[in-house]
C-alpha cells in the first residue's frame, strides 16, 4: 500500500493523495492519459478493483488477480499521447513501465482508450 503523503509512482512528482489517490477513491479521470496513469499506479499497488473498473466493459476480463505476480512495477515513462483530452472520445497513451524482477525489465505498450460519457476507459494494448 502506498499512502497519501508519498509520491505518486505514476512519475507526475505529486503525492499520491493529490495524484491518483482520487482516483481510485472515486474520482473521475479527465484525460486518457490521467486514466493510464492511475492504472499503472493501481498495478503497482496491486489494485484490481480499480484495474477491472476503469477497463472497458467490451474488452475486460471476467476478474483479475494481481497478488502473485512475479514483478514489480516502479516506474512509468508517458512516451505518446494522441487525443484522449477532456472533449476527444478516443486517444491513445504509449508508455513504458518499468519493473523490478528476475530479471528486471520494462514493459512497452501502446494503449487506447475511449470516453462513454465523463469516464475514460482502456479498451486494449499492444505490447512491444
Amino acid at each position: 500500500m502506498i499512502r497519501d503523503d508519498q509520491r505518486c509512482p505514476c512519475n507526475t512528482g505529486l503525492s499520491y493523495a493529490e495524484c491518483c489517490g482520487r482516483f481510485h477513491r472515486g474520482g473521475v479521470a479527465p484525460t486518457a492519459e490521467t486514466l493510464m496513469r492511475s492504472r499503472f499506479t493501481a498495478f503497482v499497488i496491486r489494485n484490481a478493483d480499480y484495474l477491472l473498473r476503469t477497463w472497458d466493459p467490451d474488452t475486460r476480463p471476467f476478474e483479475l488477480t494481481l497478488v502473485d505476480l512475479p514483478v514489480r512495477f516502479y516506474r512509468l515513462d508517458i512516451i505518446d499521447v494522441v487525443g484522449g483530452g477532456p472533449l476527444d472520445t478516443a486517444g491513445i497513451v504509449e508508455f513504458e513501465a518499468f519493473y523490478k524482477g528476475d530479471p528486471p525489465g520494462s514493459q512497452r505498450e501502446r494503449s487506447t482508450f475511449r470516453r462513454v460519457g465523463r469516464e475514460w476507459f482502456y479498451t486494449a494494448g499492444n505490447v512491444s
